[in-house]
């Protein structure tokens, strides 16, 4: 019997390809399940993290309005954000390329010139990688090695009732500006000299071609003295990956409407667009923000952390389940999207 993959989803595929799986190296912490794998090396109070994320070019970006000096940046963050989710520091990074013939050396140069950028940043040393040749156009395959203090690491399972849901600045900017690049795209495809019109939303560009990875947030949550009970990396939408919080920490969760941060940009574009700011917000992805919890009687230093966390909610107990409530009191089931093109 053939089963589709968009019968399982995103999530349930994994499962399905994942549940006979069992680490038989003792030095394998944790394998799948996950930001990033976790592995004790026995190197005292230390334990070292890896993720691996993979980007292809017609699913994930589009060269037409992509630059490649973005694009290397972007792809640096996305693997660094699964290792800044475990509470970790991202130490090094291998960078794998499948390379089309539509591309030049000095198109290559301008993708590691961002990855350069962005590793600098963040203090990660681009470490190797590998190149091959492609016939569907540019893949790129990041893999990023980190460090942990053995206590200081956050899980994805950890979170408990009334623990504060928080989240690291405003959603659904990415998915929104995603949506600008390509309104352009087809409104100039006929025009001999394009001037797309991004006057006033060049936030929501920044936020899809060249997102940060939230160290900031990382290094003022120890300053702070706040451990997350439980963290995430946004990368599928608030509601997936508050939901895969609740699935690993057998719990449920609340957040409310009225609290999502949404930018100005990110209103006025939706209107234009005809889209809903909240379901950008919910179900858009790409943000790469963080999304984590912490036990009640944190709230006044996760106040202190500025940087534009927001607290938008609390756990439940399971049977509660997770839910959007609307200021009017009702309770809407949060869903996750699976896999989005």
């Amino acid at each position: 019997m053939r089963t589709e993959i968009a019968e399982l989803g995103e999530f349930g595929l994994i499962d399905r390809l994942t549940k006979d799986i069992t680490a038989t190296n003792p030095a394998t912490v944790k394998g799948v399940g996950d930001d990033a794998a976790v592995m004790d090396f026995g190197a005292g109070d230390t334990l070292v993290l890896l993720s691996s994320d993979m980007l292809l070019e017609g699913v994930d970006f589009d060269l037409t309005w992509f630059p490649l000096r973005h694009l290397g940046y972007k792809a640096v963050t996305v693997g660094a954000s699964d290792i800044l989710a475990m509470n970790g520091t991202p130490t090094q990074l291998t960078l794998s390329l499948g390379i089309s013939a539509k591309l030049s050396v000095e198109d290559l140069e301008e993708l590691y010139a961002g990855a350069r950028a962005a590793c600098g940043e963040l203090g990660c040393d681009l470490a190797g990688g590998d190149t091959t040749a492609s016939v569907t156009g540019l893949a790129i395959a990041v893999s990023v090695v980190g460090t942990v203090p053995r206590d200081r690491i956050a899980w994805r399972g950890g979170a408990s009732e009334n623990d504060l849901v928080c989240i690291t600045r405003d959603l659904g900017a990415a998915y929104l500006g995603l949506h600008l690049l390509e309104r352009e795209r087809r409104a100039l495809a006929e025009v001999e000299n394009p001037r797309p019109q991004f006057e006033g939303y060049e936030y929501l560009l920044e936020r899809q071609l060249r997102p940060r990875a939230r160290k900031d947030v990382i290094d003022a949550l120890a300053a702070e003295g706040i451990l997350p009970t439980a963290m995430i990396d946004i990368s599928d939408g608030l509601a997936s990956d508050l939901l895969q919080i609740c699935k690993s920490s057998g719990c449920g969760a609340r957040v409310y409407l009225d609290r999502l941060p949404i930018a100005r940009e990110s209103h006025a574009l939706a209107e234009e667009l005809h889209i809903d700011p909240v379901v950008a917000a919910l179900n858009g992805g790409d943000d790469h923000e963080l999304l984590f919890t912490v036990p009640l009687g944190m709230r006044e230093r996760v106040a202190r952390l500025g940087l534009g966390v927001e607290i938008v909610g609390h756990i439940t107990p399971a049977p509660a389940g997770a839910a959007l409530v609307t200021p009017d009191g009702s309770n809407v089931p949060l869903r996750a999207q699976g896999f989005r093109e």
